[in-house]
């Protein structure tokens, strides 16, 4: 038996923010969703109905778009219980996960990277970035990390599943070697992948930046930051980002993580520097969770919680997209791969108030905006392009409670 492609699912809600046009699309607001019966034609969602005959019924269930995972570090995850590590700074952690590199056999870096991906295909996400490590060597840029290649074979073996994108992650001063710089982008544009970089308070920042943006504009590359993560006022990585992608008229994807001074710099340079973020087009990703374990643990207890000025980069009209981090290694002890519980302690470290169905597009659409992808919304896609969840609740939903379970909404459709 085959699925029939037009049907009339009866009994759905729609969150309202995941519909592009809500007029033509119909049916009935119903607080932050749309409610219904859900008509497709063709294999698509035409929109919705109030009444005439249904082929099933959906019981009040949620339809809505994958979640999308704009930054994790697969080649990480899954450490922390034979990591000799108690608990302490950014840069604490960079050495207890440096130390670990021991460890990294291709078995080992595939079974935790895959047991990663296997966790967001069942939470329902097909897109996601993950960061990979970039070993520097100047004298041999051509060299392939170990994880890039074991990331690299899973990507095919997940094709059709999720997608999957590999960022490199390197210090940013050795993108200010012009040489080093340009030989290690073209490697990395020849095997698909991001071209990202480290930015702290390195004294080879500005010409780091500027190459990365040279390299990104000859190669066709993404480009990625981690900028800015921590809570002095002198990180500017963000500005000299925005300014490098502004002076030169920048057409790609950029992203920046992070960015977790912005939240306590002086307020006249807050405002600033998000104006100058939303001119250059540059998306920002927070990461709840790495950034609330490892910020600010001078103090006892912790007062500023390091995640990003989430609130004003939205008002300012920047893209802004929530990420996983981190899973149980170095950086953040626990965790699961699951953009809907990062979204749940996002909205709870940012004070964003309900209704959540607004809040979706952060691990939807903005999130994959910020990887320069695009993530259509529910009037029009393929039925085997979303999901129908248990719940018919958000908050159940975004909650990750015992309903918040999903299955393609193709196999919800009728059969022949």
């Amino acid at each position: 038996m085959t699925a029939r492609l037009d049907a009339v699912l009866g009994n759905v809600r729609v969150p309202a923010s995941l519909v592009a046009d809500q007029a033509r699309f119909g049916g009935r607001r119903d607080r932050d969703c749309l409610a219904g019966n859900l008509v497709v034609r063709g294999g698509s969602v035409a929109g919705m109905s109030q009444d005439g005959p249904v082929d099933t019924d959906l019981g009040g269930r949620l339809v809505t778009t994958p979640f999308v995972e704009p930054h994790c570090h697969l080649d990480k995850c899954f450490t922390i219980e034979r990591l000799d590590f108690a608990g302490g700074s950014l840069l604490d952690a960079i050495a207890a996960q440096s130390a670990d590199k021991a460890n990294w056999t291709y078995g080992d870096l595939r079974g935790r990277a895959e047991r990663g991906i296997r966790e967001m295909v069942a939470a329902g996400t097909r897109m996601v970035r993950t960061h990979v490590d970039w070993e520097v060597d100047i004298r041999d840029p051509d060299r392939l990390p170990l994880a890039w290649r074991v990331i690299g074979d899973l990507a095919e073996e997940w094709r059709g599943r999720i997608t999957i994108q590999r960022a490199a992650l390197l210090p940013i001063a050795s993108m200010a070697d012009a040489g080093y710089s340009q030989a290690v982008g073209r490697v990395i544009a020849a095997s698909g992948g991001v071209l990202g970089a480290f930015v702290f308070d390195q004294p080879e920042r500005a010409a780091g930046i500027h190459n990365m943006f040279s390299v990104a504009a000859r190669h066709g590359l993404a480009l990625d930051f981690h900028v800015d993560e921590g809570l002095s006022p002198e990180l500017d990585g963000l500005e000299l980002i925005a300014r490098e992608a502004v002076r030169t008229a920048h057409a790609g994807s950029v992203l920046c993580g992070h960015a977790c001074n912005l939240a306590v710099i002086e307020q006249d340079v807050r405002k600033q520097r998000i104006e100058l973020t939303a001119r250059a087009g540059i998306s920002v990703v927070a990461l709840p969770s790495s950034n609330l374990y490892l910020q600010d643990r001078e103090r006892t207890p912790p007062r500023e919680r390091g995640l990003t000025a989430v609130s004003d980069l939205l008002a300012a009209g920047v893209n802004v997209a929530f990420g996983t981090d981190n899973v149980q290694d170095a950086f953040c002890p626990v965790g699961i791969h699951d953009p809907k519980r990062t979204l749940s302690m996002g909205v709870l470290a940012a004070h964003l108030p309900p209704p959540l169905g607004y809040r979706l597009p952060l691990v939807m659409q903005n999130a994959a905006k910020a990887l320069g992808q695009p993530l259509a919304t529910v009037d029009r896609s393929p039925t085997d392009a979303l999901l129908i969840w248990e719940t018919g609740e958000v908050a159940e939903l975004v909650s990750g409670g015992t309903y918040a379970r999903c299955r393609s909404l193709h196999d919800a459709m009728p059969s022949h």
